[in-house]
């Protein structure tokens, strides 16, 4: 077949141009490290590291998450922490004030530090982050958990909304606990009862102590309502749920003070003294039933610690039951502040397990997109000499191309 020259001339540049463009290429790649420089050098493999960049992004994202959640649960465990250590500390004020030999007074001076210990745990329930945000007040997070009504009662103002935060793909994190939970109410798990004696009694009636004879008895987790009346006295036992709806009522039976505690129906008895008057009454109520504002609790300790009781076995009567309902409110509170480090702690210890897990699939996304886009440069630098090679024989074949002639060949 007969080649031009034309053709020769073709042939011999578009090999030159072609392992020039090569060659171009590997400097390229050499320059950047990478060998997809633009998606066009692999289609699929620009694609695949595209996807696999998203998902390592998404992957950081989660990361980046996860370290704001351990942050946030971190300053709430310090929170709580400084409100266990104050709680310890009423509770060593109520111990100090049982003292029958502590003066008026002293009660009276005790009932300043309740009050500066009060004001010490609501500064604590109105904490806020580093962005001013109230880490106790739920989704309502603008606005102070706790604040005073017009009668000067501390109130709970924030919601009930959990505020979580995405950790990882298939798992949503509570990154704070609402004031709620935490300062009003009992553990779900809690199992204890907690007395109180109503303002209205006359008598030196003392009630304390309330413990659980039978955990499975019929009428542990209702409440209880002790009512004495009659000559000579009796109590009548008035049995209700948590909705209050009466369940029974047992009596009136006589009341004996040598017994020296009272068997309720169903499991559950309290210690009890003294003489009550006709109509005094006094609850029995499971914890998981009952408000128990911290707040509340430690404005009516300081007000009966305030109040004089010298002379007066009624006066001293109502303190007593005032500090032995308080203390167990405060127990109360302290076991829920408790549970909920604990609870905290347990949450750090996944986020810790998510970060090492999460490290590991970024390392695994990082190596599959090295595979696919970075160069290997020792396999680069072979091909490049080759093509250097490669260039340097289609010149030199070029240019014996160029001094073929007929007219060289015939002379």
């Amino acid at each position: 077949m007969r080649i031009s020259t034309s053709q020769f001339y073709k042939t011999g540049l578009n090999t030159i141009n072609a392992q020039q463009s090569r060659q171009l290429d590997i400097f390229t790649q050499i320059g950047t490290g990478k060998k997809i420089v633009s998606p066009k050098d692999d289609p699929l493999g620009a694609a695949r590291a595209l996807n696999l960049s998203n998902n390592m992004a998404i992957n950081d994202r989660f990361a980046e998450n996860r370290s704001i959640a351990n942050q946030n649960l971190a300053f709430e465990e310090s929170i709580l922490n400084e409100v266990a250590t104050t709680l310890v500390a009423i509770k060593t004020r109520i111990v100090e004030a049982g003292n029958g030999t502590m003066a008026d007074a002293d009660r009276a001076t005790l009932s300043e530090v309740v009050n500066s210990l009060r004001n010490q745990v609501l500064g604590l329930a109105n904490s806020t982050d580093g962005n001013g945000q109230f880490i106790f007040s739920g989704n309502q997070s603008d606005r102070a958990a706790f604040a005073p009504d017009a009668t000067g009662k501390i109130n709970w103002q924030g919601d009930l909304g959990n505020r979580t935060i995405q950790v990882s793909s298939s798992r949503q994190l509570s990154s704070a606990d609402t004031g709620y939970v935490v300062f009003t109410r009992a553990v779900s798990g809690e199992n204890s009862y907690l007395t109180a004696a109503a303002s209205t009694n006359t008598g030196t009636g003392q009630i304390s102590s309330p413990n659980i004879s039978d955990a499975a008895g019929a009428n542990v987790g209702n409440n209880f309502s002790i009512v004495f009346s009659g000559t000579p006295l009796s109590y009548t036992v008035e049995t209700r749920n948590a909705d209050g709806v009466v369940l029974g009522t047992d009596g009136p039976k006589a009341y004996d003070a040598s017994q020296q505690r009272l068997v309720l129906p169903g499991g559950v008895d309290v210690a009890f003294s003294g003489t009550p008057a006709e109509g005094d009454t006094f609850s029995v109520n499971h914890a998981r039933n009952e408000d128990i504002n911290i707040f509340n609790t430690l404005d009516n300790l300081a007000a009966a610690l305030n109040t004089s009781t010298s002379s007066d076995p009624q006066a001293a009567a109502r303190l007593r039951n005032a500090m032995s309902s308080a203390t167990q409110r405060i127990d109360a509170n302290y076991n829920t502040v408790l549970t909920t480090r604990a609870s905290i702690g347990t949450r750090m210890n996944e986020i810790q397990a998510l970060d090492a897990s999460g490290e590991q699939r970024r390392l695994d996304f990082r190596s599959e997109i090295s595979a696919i886009e970075d160069v290997d440069f020792y396999e680069a630098s072979t091909e490049l000499t080759m093509r250097g090679m490669a260039l340097e024989a289609a010149s030199l074949a070029f240019k014996k191309i160029q001094g073929l002639s007929l007219f060289k060949t015939l002379g």
